[in-house]
C-alpha cells in the first residue's frame, strides 16, 4: 500500500511543475509580400493593430524586393507558462537589436532587460517610456513585432541558457582579466501575460527593407498638411484671446515665420480635469478669434488630456462609460465603448474641431504611476486596466484625427503616448525631459520604432544652448517653441536673434524638401528621420580620419560595441551632427562616398572621421554627392492650398543627381484617391562645368503648386 502511495507521490511531483509548461507548436503564413505572421497558443482578441485600427498598404508592400524567411523557423520557440506565453528568437554573434521604442539613452538593445510598458520616461531606459513599441530590427536584416496590448518583459540578449547552441566559455574570475559579469547570450526571450501570441517577421534584405515593411504593413507614416512642417510656438498657459493676437503680430513684426499656435489649458474653463469648453473671460469669442487667426495665416492647436470634470457639459451623461478610477479627480472615458468616443468626441468636434481649430496636444496619457489610474481598475468595455494604459494614447490619436478626417481637413498635433500600430497618425511625440543630448537620441531612435519625436525648445540658460537648440528642431518633424512655462520667444536672446530667424527661415526654405520626405514615409515606408547605421556605407571596419595618411580604426565601426547617438539622417541625402551647449568642436563619421557642406557645397570627406568647428552660427550638416535638395524662397506663412510656388533645385557634387518631389494640394486626403504626383528631377554636371536640370512636366489634372522652377549649382 504504501509504495503505491509512494509511486502516486513521486508521478504527482514530476508532473506538477511539467503541468504549468506546454511546448506550443508555431503556425506561419505569409501576409504580405515579406511579413510572416506567426501564431502560439490562442492570442487575446485585443491587441495593438486591433486599437490603432491599422490597415497595411499591400499595394506598397509588393512593390519591396522578394526575400526568403531570415531566420530558420526551428530555431524560434514558444512555450505557455503558468498562463504566460513565452518566445524565443536566435541571435547571431555580432548582430545588434535597434528599436523597442522611444528610448533615450542607448541605441543598442542587445543586452538590455526591458519592461516594455506605457509610461513617461523617468531618466533611465528600462522600457517605460511614451511610445514601448514592441519592434525591433536586427543588423541581419529583419524585423520583429509583437501584435499585444500587454506589458511585455524583454530579455535581448541578456539571459544565458543552460542549453545554449553557443555557449559562452566559463572563466575564472580570479586569474582571467576578460571574465565579465554579463557572459554572452544568444537569444532574444519575450514574455507575456496572455496564453498566446500574435507576431511577425518582416523580411529585408537589408535593415531599413525590414523598417519599410513594418511601417506599411501599418499604412505608412503620416503625411502631415504643409502648415505641420512649419514653425510653432505654444503660448503661456492662462494667455487670453488678445495674448495671442499680440504674440502672432510680433512674430510678424519681427520676421519670424509662424504657421500654427499652441494654446495650453488655460483656453479651457477648468483643467486638471478637463471641462472640453472654452473659458469664456479669456476666449469670449472663440469663432471669432479662431477665424482671425486664420485669417493671418495661423492655426489654432489646442492641449487637452481626457480626463472629464464634473463640471464638463457633457459630464453626465459620459460617467456611465468611464472607468472605476479618476485621475485628478475627472473620470477616464472608456474609449472601447461608442458610446463614451461619440460624447467626448462630439463635444470636441462641435466645441473646438467645427470652429476651425486645426489640431490637439494630447497630454497626460502616459504615466506616473501616482496619477493614473491604477492596474486593478476596471472599464465598462471589460478591458483591463493594463491594455487600456498600453493603448490610451492610441485611441486618443485614432479617434480625434477620425474628427478631422471627416472634414477631409489634414491635422498634425502632440501627444504624450504611443505604441505600435499607430504609426500613420499626424502625431509627435513630446515629453517634459529636457536633456538636449537625450533628445537626439530619441529622435534617432523613433526612426527605428514608427514614431516621430520632436527635441523641442522651451527655455535656456545662455544664448548659446537657445541657438544650439534652435538649430535642432528645424531639423526635426515639427519645428517647436513650446513656450507654456516660460513664455519665451524666438528674439527673446538678443545676441543670437538674428541667428535664430535665419534658421527658422531656412526651415520654411526647406519646406518642399521636408514635404517629400514626408510623402516618402507615408508612400514607401521611409522614415524621414533615422539613425546612421541604416544609411548605405556607413558600417566600415576601417576609415581614414581626415588629416592623417594613416589608416585607423573608426571608432564607431564595431557592430555591437559603439553607438552613434549624435548624428542622425535627415531625409533621403542629409547627415546632421549637432551641437550641444558647451561644444565648439566635433567629429563626424562619414559614409562612404562624397559629402558636401550643406550650406556652402564644398566637398569635406569619404567615408572619413572629420573634426569640425562650424562656429555658433551653424550646425553641421552635410549632403550625398548628387543630392538635389528642391528649396522655396523664405516665407513666415506655408503657401496655402492652390498658391503656386517658385523653387530653387540645389545640387551638390559631381553625381548625376535624382529626386522625387511630391505635390498635392497640401492639406486635404484627397491624396488617398490620387490626387498627388511625383516628379522627377534630373540634374547632371556638364564638360564645362557647369550643370544642366530638368523637372518632369506637372501632371493634368493633378494638383500643382510648383511655379518658376530654377537650379543652383552648389559644388563648384
Amino acid at each position: 500500500m504504501w509504495s503505491i502511495r509512494r509511486r502516486l507521490l513521486i508521478v504527482f511531483l514530476c508532473i506538477s511543475p511539467c503541468a504549468a509548461v506546454h511546448a506550443q507548436g508555431l503556425n506561419w503564413n505569409e501576409v504580405e509580400p515579406g511579413v510572416w505572421r506567426g501564431i502560439a497558443g490562442k492570442p487575446e482578441a485585443y491587441d495593438l493593430i486591433k486599437a490603432s485600427g491599422a490597415t497595411a498598404n499591400a499595394s506598397a508592400l509588393s512593390k519591396l524586393p522578394s526575400v526568403d524567411f531570415p531566420i530558420a523557423k526551428e530555431a524560434i520557440h514558444t512555450q505557455i507558462i503558468d498562463g504566460k506565453t513565452y518566445l524565443r528568437f536566435p541571435l547571431e554573434k555580432g548582430e545588434q537589436i535597434y528599436g523597442l521604442g522611444l528610448n533615450f539613452q542607448t541605441i543598442h538593445q542587445r543586452g538590455k532587460v526591458l519592461q516594455l510598458h506605457v509610461d513617461h520616461f523617468g531618466g533611465k531606459d528600462n522600457g517605460r517610456t511614451h511610445a514601448p513599441v514592441p519592434f525591433y530590427v536586427s543588423s541581419k536584416g529583419y524585423g520583429v513585432f509583437i501584435n499585444t496590448a500587454r506589458y511585455i518583459n524583454m530579455y535581448v540578449g541578456s539571459a544565458v541558457r543552460k542549453d545554449s547552441e553557443t555557449p559562452a566559455v566559463p572563466k575564472d574570475r580570479n586569474t582571467d582579466k576578460s571574465w565579465s559579469s554579463r557572459p554572452y547570450s544568444d537569444a532574444v526571450e519575450i514574455l507575456v501575460a496572455a496564453e498566446g501570441l500574435e507576431f511577425f517577421v518582416f523580411t529585408g534584405p537589408k535593415p531599413i527593407d525590414a523598417i519599410k515593411r513594418y511601417n506599411l504593413f501599418m499604412g505608412g507614416g503620416p503625411l502631415p498638411p504643409r502648415w505641420g512642417l512649419g514653425f510653432t510656438q505654444r503660448v503661456k498657459t492662462l494667455s487670453t484671446a488678445a495674448d495671442v493676437e499680440k504674440e502672432v503680430s510680433e512674430f510678424e513684426k519681427n520676421g519670424y515665420p509662424l504657421d500654427f499656435v499652441g494654446l495650453e489649458p488655460g483656453w479651457q474653463s477648468k483643467a486638471y480635469p478637463c471641462t472640453f469648453e472654452w473659458d469664456k473671460g479669456r476666449y469670449p469669442d472663440p469663432k471669432t478669434f479662431v477665424k482671425t487667426m486664420l485669417d493671418k495665416g495661423v492655426r489654432i492647436n489646442l492641449w487637452t488630456n481626457p480626463y472629464v470634470s464634473p463640471d464638463a457639459p457633457f459630464y453626465k451623461n459620459i460617467l456611465p462609460y468611464t472607468g472605476s478610477h479618476t485621475v485628478w479627480n475627472g473620470v477616464v472615458p472608456d474609449l472601447l465603448t461608442p458610446q463614451a468616443r461619440d460624447i467626448l468626441f462630439g463635444q470636441m468636434q462641435q466645441d473646438q474641431v467645427s470652429l476651425g481649430v486645426s489640431g490637439y496636444k494630447i497630454d497626460e496619457v502616459d504615466g506616473y504611476d501616482h496619477y493614473l489610474w491604477p492596474d486593478v481598475a476596471t472599464f465598462p468595455s471589460g478591458m483591463s486596466a493594463e491594455q487600456m494604459r498600453q493603448t490610451y494614447g492610441v485611441l486618443m490619436q485614432r479617434y480625434s484625427t477620425e474628427m478631422f478626417r471627416k472634414l477631409n481637413k489634414r491635422t498634425y498635433g502632440l501627444v504624450r503616448a504611443s505604441n505600435g500600430g499607430a504609426n500613420a497618425f499626424p502625431y509627435v511625440i513630446y515629453d517634459d525631459y529636457y536633456n538636449h543630448e537625450d533628445f537626439i537620441t530619441a529622435l534617432i531612435n523613433s526612426g527605428y520604432s514608427g514614431v516621430l519625436w520632436t527635441p523641442e525648445v522651451r527655455a535656456s540658460k545662455t544664448p548659446e544652448e537657445w541657438l544650439r537648440r534652435m538649430q535642432t528642431v528645424v531639423f526635426s518633424p515639427m519645428a517647436m517653441i513650446n513656450a507654456w512655462s516660460s513664455s519665451t520667444k524666438p528674439w527673446s536672446f538678443p545676441e543670437v536673434a538674428e541667428q535664430v530667424k535665419e534658421m527658422a527661415l531656412l526651415r520654411m526654405q526647406m519646406l518642399p524638401y521636408w514635404y517629400s520626405e514626408f510623402a516618402k514615409y507615408h508612400f514607401e515606408g521611409m522614415p524621414p528621420f533615422r539613425g546612421m547605421s541604416l544609411e548605405e556605407g556607413f558600417s566600415t571596419g576601417v576609415v581614414k580620419v581626415k588629416g592623417n595618411t594613416n589608416l585607423e580604426e573608426n571608432p564607431y565601426a564595431e557592430a555591437v560595441s559603439k553607438e552613434i547617438k549624435d548624428q542622425y539622417m535627415a531625409g533621403e541625402s542629409l547627415l546632421v551632427a549637432p551641437l550641444f551647449a558647451g561644444q565648439t568642436t566635433r567629429q563626424v563619421i562619414l559614409p562612404k562616398g562624397k559629402w558636401y557642406d550643406f550650406f556652402t557645397g564644398a566637398y569635406v570627406g569619404n567615408g572619413e572621421v572629420i573634426t569640425v568647428t562650424p562656429g555658433l552660427n551653424k550646425i553641421p550638416v552635410y549632403v550625398k554627392d548628387g543630392a538635389v535638395i528642391p528649396m522655396m524662397q523664405p516665407r513666415l506663412h506655408v503657401p496655402g492650398a492652390k498658391e503656386k510656388t517658385d523653387l530653387e533645385i540645389r545640387y551638390y557634387g559631381e553625381q548625376p543627381g535624382h529626386y522625387m518631389l511630391y505635390d498635392d494640394d497640401g492639406e486635404s486626403y484627397n491624396y488617398e484617391k490620387g490626387q498627388y504626383s511625383f516628379r522627377e528631377i534630373r540634374v547632371e554636371k556638364q564638360r564645362d562645368g557647369g550643370i544642366k536640370g530638368q523637372i518632369a512636366a506637372a501632371q493634368k489634372g493633378m494638383p500643382n503648386t510648383i511655379g518658376k522652377v530654377t537650379f543652383k549649382q552648389m559644388t563648384k
